[in-house]
């Protein structure tokens, strides 16, 4: 079971986003500088979060701004619209258990109600966080540093 970093990088860019984006024109590759990726990854994270909404992107002039104030973003929004069905799809089931097995022939119903709980609350957590309590964080680390 694992969280692609594409959700990290999604937070990291929307930090640098709020932070700097009505002050400065953030390129990809700025971003792509600040998250240690390749500026082609930076621009299909950018591209998700703007088809979901999340973010408005100028083009020409360059310039990317939130859509809307950090609490009224939650991290399942952005997980979400980077990576699609992929809380469905973070536990397997693997695909061929024999039928010959009385475990195996009923492993898969065995383990579709506790799978489907586990991912009913992951989403839940994600729901409950929001970028400004990220954000935060952030000016906490930010201020605990110098």
């Amino acid at each position: 079971m694992h969280i692609s970093t594409k959700l990290s990088v999604a937070i990291h860019c929307l930090i640098l986003i709020s932070e700097y984006g009505d002050k400065i024109k953030l390129t990809s590759e700025m971003m792509a500088a600040s998250t240690g990726c390749n500026p082609v990854t930076i621009r299909s994270i950018i591209s998700a979060l703007k088809k979901a909404d999340i973010l408005s992107v100028k083009f020409g002039t360059g310039g990317t701004t939130l859509n809307c104030p950090p609490e009224k973003i939650d991290l399942y929004k952005v997980y979400t619209a980077i990576e699609p069905n992929a809380i469905n799809k973070m536990i397997g089931i693997h695909s061929m258990p024999s039928p010959l097995c009385p475990v195996g022939r009923n492993i898969n119903n065995v383990l579709k109600k506790p799978y489907a709980k586990i991912c009913d609350d992951l989403a839940l957590s994600l729901k409950n966080i929001t970028l400004e309590e990220i954000i935060n964080q952030y000016h906490e680390e930010l201020n605990s540093s110098e």
